[in-house]
């Protein structure tokens, strides 16, 4: 069994070896805020254009708010541009995160279509220069988060990793899939592995960890220093919960009905036994989302985005079909207590 106890980046101790991935329209603070408090050690926010900080865009700097209590977490900048990527940097160093992420992993079309995230993995020397700078524009200590490879036949993870830790990289996430798997077949742990034997620095692993035992397994398989959650923890805050629990030695507690489809995704998995999450339990964490949500963003934006996030959490529910659809068409409080009340019912 994994010890819980955490590890470092650069001077800051993460206090346990659980940590929430960056994921776009998901992670902001008030998802990133119930992820900590059910015990993810480190959480990253959404990824943010650098871009978009050199415009002074109002609404990016709007996605770099933090609390007091939100330590340790990272910052993630997206771009394709060594000058730009570094001034963005320089221009937030001043902001309050304790970590500056490179994405280098994203799948998305729109994003690799502009030569950015996952297809900066194509040009090891374009990645070698935009850390470098970054290094030198910010006090922050800068991390990379990398795929396997651009395709399954282009796989550069390791050249990739030893490029970052030799141009003054902190740290490396690394998930196991190439870009053209998205998010499809299973994640390749050997390549995780692979990764951390090449390299002194820090790395977290990423891909098909959705349970304590998942958790366990990779950090067992790999040796990485810790793990990252990312899909496995939308509608499932308690998953962290489970991971670091098991990861103790005891019966963790998960949203079992959230894991169910993917549960087995990887030949590692083994069923979790911990106590399931009532459907109770779902319609109070709703509605805390909710609350803390509309705190920041007023009540027309958080009811229409807590639609995704409410999709997610009555995944495996009694009548989710039905549920989910009446999700869609929440667009007042009221309706959003009609709903819960249909769910608890």
């Amino acid at each position: 069994m994994e010890s819980i106890s955490g590890f470092q980046i650069a001077n800051t101790i993460i206090p346990n070896k659980v940590v929430l991935a960056p994921m776009a329209g998901v992670t902001d603070f008030t998802f990133r805020l119930l992820c900590r408090e059910m015990g993810a050690g480190l959480t990253y926010m959404e990824m943010i254009s650098a871009k978009a900080i050199l415009h002074d865009s109002k609404k990016t700097f709007a996605l770099m708010e933090t609390s007091s209590g939100e330590h340790p977490i990272s910052l993630q900048l997206f771009g394709s541009d060594a000058d730009i990527i570094s001034r963005a940097a320089a221009m937030i160093d001043n902001q309050t995160y304790d970590f500056l992420d490179i994405n280098m992993g994203c799948p998305a079309p729109k994003i690799v279509n502009n030569g950015e995230g996952a297809a900066l993995m194509k040009d090891p020397r374009l990645v070698g220069q935009i850390i470098k700078k970054t290094v030198m524009a910010t006090k922050k200590p800068v991390t990379v988060k990398l795929r396997a490879g651009f395709a399954a036949e282009e796989i550069n993870a390791v050249e990739i990793a030893q490029i970052a830790e030799q141009s003054g990289a902190a740290a490396i996430a690394i998930h196991g899939r190439s870009r053209d798997q998205f998010y499809s077949g299973h994640a390749d742990w050997d390549i995780i592995a692979a990764v951390k034997e090449s390299v002194s620095i820090p790395v977290i692993g990423n891909g098909d960890v959705v349970n304590g035992k998942t958790a366990a397994a990779m950090l067992t398989h790999t040796g990485c220093d810790a793990v990252m959650v990312g899909r496995a923890a939308r509608g499932n805050p308690w998953v962290f919960r489970e991971i670091s629990g098991y990861l103790q030695g005891k019966e963790g507690v998960t949203n079992t009905n959230t894991l169910t489809s993917s549960v087995n995704t990887h030949p590692n998995t083994i069923e979790t036994t911990a106590t399931k999450i009532t459907v109770n339990d779902i319609a109070a964490m709703i509605r805390r989302h909710y609350e803390e949500m509309e705190k920041r963003k007023g009540e027309y934006t958080s009811l229409r985005e807590m639609r995704k996030h409410i999709a997610w959490y009555i995944v495996g529910v009694p009548r989710a079909a039905a549920l989910r659809r009446q999700a869609v068409c929440i667009d007042s409080k009221a309706k959003l207590e009609e709903f819960l009340e249909q769910l608890i019912t």
